[in-house]
């Protein structure tokens, strides 16, 4: 079946000597991966490779066929360019955890129009901020309400519940936490981006609300693994 759909890159691995794999979140019909042949390899091909680089925004004519794991494009062409997503060294590095995390977190293969624009509407505000720091606290918090786990903050407690996803007032397992991760979930949850950059946070603050985002993933998410790219983005953050 030919389908004409956006696409949001995920993911590119190379496959052999000139191809790549491309995985793809499509507003049509979710997640998709497509063999794209010789891309690496010629000059004059129809597809240069920069148009797969992660989180990039695809307008896309492809075939689709039942039970076949990868599919092929039959045209492809940006949807909207970014200004500085693939070429701002910070916003380059929260970029590939942002984009390892989604691969690692969606496993849908139907449409989910809510996620999809969710995704598209955070890589436009990524790219046209100018103070992104806390912007992965944010997108990974709010990216749960879609998968179907966010937080419920129905108390004023100090302890998070990662099996529940509730605060307690008291600890009652090994899954309720109290810590700076913890505090700030408390503070956050709600909120739209631009109130959340306005916090002021030191790097302690974000790597632990960021680990224990990943515990919380973990949990809820069967497969689910902590993004490798997550130490360059501490680093860094």
């Amino acid at each position: 079946m030919l389908v004409t759909t956006q696409a949001i890159v995920l993911h590119s691995l190379r496959y052999g000597e000139a191809d790549l794999i491309v995985k793809c979140y499509t507003q049509a019909e979710g997640l998709k991966s497509y063999l794209v042949r010789g891309v690496l390899k010629s000059k004059r091909g129809k597809f240069k490779a920069s148009l797969f680089q992660p989180l990039s925004l695809l307008d896309i004519e492809a075939l689709h066929k039942t039970n076949r794991g990868l599919q092929s494009f039959k045209e492809v062409k940006i949807t909207q360019p970014l200004a500085s997503l693939h070429t701002h060294i910070y916003k380059s590095a929260m970029v590939m955890f942002l984009a390892e995390l989604l691969k690692n977190a969606i496993q849908e293969e139907e449409q989910n129009l809510g996620l999809f624009s969710f995704i598209k509407e955070g890589i436009l505000t990524l790219d046209k901020a100018e103070q992104f720091s806390n912007f992965h606290l944010w997108f990974s918090l709010q990216l749960t309400q879609y998968l179907g786990f966010y937080p419920d903050k129905q108390v004023e407690a100090s302890y998070f519940n990662l099996l529940e996803g509730i605060f307690e007032t008291s600890t009652k397992n090994t899954y309720c936490i109290a810590n700076e991760g913890t505090e700030l979930l408390a503070t956050i949850i709600g909120l739209p981006f631009s109130a959340v950059q306005q916090k002021k946070l030191n790097a302690v603050q974000r790597n632990t609300f960021l680990e224990l985002q990943m515990s919380y993933y973990e949990l809820h998410l069967q497969g689910f693994y902590k993004p490798k790219s997550l130490a360059v983005l501490q680093q860094l953050f």
